[in-house]
């Protein structure tokens, strides 16, 4: 077989027609459920200044630092969106959505794009749906984004998950935290690993992330930041776990746990799957009342999640969960001869009008072959035309899924195929 010419860019595949209706039976699931709980879809542009990125995660973050795919127009710097709560709250700043009124709860589905390394269910496109409150500070706006994350996995199928809870504090706590594990770190300074000492001064929390092994013992032996929370802080943190009681959603507290990005404050979760392995990760994401300031906004509390789309399919893979049903057509029409196939194209739009799916054969085959298409194209039924057919104004309607055969008019065959 020829070599082709073209390829795709590394850690970029094709969603090819069979994969697709997987994806979009899983984009269908969370639409009907983001409907469910009042939330309204929002689509921003995969395109976003390379500044906006940088403020909103943090110039120090691996992301900004080595996986960003960026590039000038100009004067003009540019990303491919990295990730998108920084992009939702530009465009709730830029659009003024404050002025609709209340907290604004959105969700969105769409492709990022990080230049790492590809591993399974990390590519370099990748996919991510996610939710955001925007301009709540209630700890029941944490509560229902958790809410949501976990019952789209139950729908799916994911029971089997684990809800790791954590809070980073407001600013005040968290600076007299990192305060603490740099004196904590310091001692063995020249013990952890290389990235590890390169975070020390200027993002320290980014250490209690590392799956270095050489990182492994300060980090079990370090304070915990929960022992350094304010008393708003705990506050919001003790009502936020009140209200996972209230709804039976159990939850692991994990004083170690912290979000990668900046712009993170007060509650943080991550979910994971037993069943995955080692890359158990499925969702993950917290507070963020800095953000919305941080990028040009008057002071917004909000709070949001992403998860992602290959790592979720990957889950379903692993367990067995099959998404959607296979590829189906109702109606093939079989066409013998000249006059067939004209009667067939001008009736295809007629069956499709009445709601059914219908197709034919655009290679002019045989009647052999165009079966076997139609079993291919996993037909329920095959409507088969030719010239005795087109005298006497009545067509063999085969079942395709018990084999069983009936003469009908065209009426007859709709009114058959459409019932009520």
């Amino acid at each position: 077989m020829a070599q082709p010419k073209y390829t795709t860019h590394l850690g970029m595949v094709d969603i090819l027609p069979d994969e697709v209706r997987k994806w979009q039976y899983l984009e269908n699931l969370i639409r009907e459920e983001a409907e469910k709980f009042n939330l309204e879809e929002i689509r921003t542009p995969i395109m976003e200044q390379t500044e906006l990125i940088v403020r909103g995660l943090g110039q120090l973050t691996d992301i900004v630092s080595k996986e960003i795919f960026s590039f000038s127009r100009g004067e003009d710097n540019y990303v491919l969106r990295p990730e998108l709560t920084a992009p939702v709250v530009r465009s709730y700043v830029e659009n003024h959505l404050d002025q609709r009124g209340g907290s604004q709860k959105l969700y969105y589905i769409g492709p990022m794009f990080r230049a790492e390394r590809p591993q399974k269910g990390r590519q370099r496109q990748f996919h991510q749906f996610g939710m955001e409150v925007i301009g709540s500070s209630d700890p029941v706006a944490d509560v229902e984004v958790i809410a949501f994350m976990i019952h789209i996995y139950k729908k799916v199928g994911i029971t089997n998950t684990t809800l790791k809870l954590n809070s980073i504090g407001d600013p005040e706590s968290r600076e007299k935290y990192k305060e603490a594990l740099k004196a904590h770190l310091k001692p063995n300074f020249d013990k952890l690993s290389e990235v590890s000492q390169k975070r020390f001064e200027n993002n320290p929390l980014r250490i209690l992330d590392s799956k270095e092994e050489e990182d492994q013992p300060f980090i079990e032996s370090a304070p915990v930041i929960t022992e350094y929370l304010g008393e708003d802080s705990l506050a919001h943190y003790n009502k936020v776990k009140e209200y996972l009681n209230d709804l039976e959603i159990p939850f692991e507290e994990d004083p170690y746990l912290v979000r990668g990005m900046d712009y993170y404050t007060q509650t943080a979760f991550e979910l994971i799957s037993p069943d995955l392995g080692a890359q158990d990760a499925l969702a993950g994401g917290g507070r963020y009342d800095l953000l919305v300031e941080e990028i040009g906004g008057q002071p917004t509390p909000a709070v949001g999640f992403a998860a992602g789309m290959e790592r979720l399919m990957i889950a379903c893979e692993e367990l067995g969960i099959t998404l959607g049903t296979e590829k189906e057509v109702d109606v093939y029409v079989v066409t013998l001869g000249d006059e067939a196939r004209k009667w067939g194209i001008k009736q295809l739009p007629v069956l499709r009008d009445k709601g059914l799916s219908a197709t034919m054969d655009y290679m002019g085959r045989s009647m052999k072959a165009q079966m076997k298409d139609a079993n291919r194209e996993n037909a329920r039924y095959t409507l088969i035309v030719g010239s005795n057919e087109l005298q006497e104004g009545k067509f063999t309607l085969r079942n395709m899924r018990e084999s069983e055969e009936v003469s009908l008019t065209l009426e007859e065959v709709i009114q058959k195929l459409t019932p009520g």
